[in-house]
């Protein structure tokens, strides 16, 4: 039986750059991949964005409500004739999955045998779980944290949002490519120490 792997860190960990490889290596030895990503990442499009500036095409811009296996087997039927067959999904910015096409993703490695990778962020500038990290790390086979260092030094694990005057909890969940807005991956201490500095309400 195939598992459902969800690779999590914080921003700058270099997930998106993992996916690529991932997808060059199964490649390179004669294998097919499809690559996936939730249509709400509006960054690049259709293109898997990586910021050492390696990109790739979508093999599926999945938006809201649609069936992420039923995608998936279509695509592996649409390649039967013409490529090698399917040995692995993979899927970017996975917290931005709805829960329904995590527990998807789930069916499709144990019941058609295909492992899945997603990677993704586990919570968002308020440390609050997106609803498709919160299921992959409820149903997922194995967890692996991705690693990135604070400003400081220190592991990253929070991602603080950066408005015009400074560390904010303002806003939309999902804000991407917005004006005047940046995020940055920081460690629990300058996270906390930042937010306390300014004093933030959550």
């Amino acid at each position: 039986m195939s598992k459902l792997f969800f690779r999590y860190g914080a921003m700058n960990s270099g997930k998106s750059t993992a996916l690529l490889q991932v997808a060059h290596n199964y490649e390179e030895r004669g294998q097919s991949v499809v690559v996936v990503k939730p249509a709400l990442d509006t960054k690049g499009h259709n293109q898997i964005v990586s910021r050492l500036g390696v990109n790739r095409t979508a093999d599926i811009l999945l938006a809201a409500g649609q069936d992420l296996r039923g995608k998936v087997e279509e695509l592996r039927q649409n390649r039967a004739s013409s490529q090698s067959a399917l040995a692995c999904v993979l899927i970017d910015e996975a917290q931005f999955l709805e829960p329904a096409q995590v527990d998807a993703a789930l069916e499709i490695a144990v019941l058609d045998d295909l492992p899945v990778v997603a990677f993704g962020i586990r919570t968002d500038f308020r440390r609050r779980a997106f609803p498709g990290s919160l299921r992959l790390l409820e149903v997922a086979h194995s967890l692996e944290e991705m690693k990135t260092i604070c400003r400081c030094g220190e592991k990253a694990i929070f991602n603080a949002r950066l408005g015009e005057s400074g560390m904010t909890h303002e806003g939309h969940q999902i804000m991407i490519d917005a004006p005047g807005v940046t995020y940055e991956a920081l460690c629990a201490h300058c996270y906390l120490e930042y937010e306390q500095r300014h004093s933030l309400s959550l």
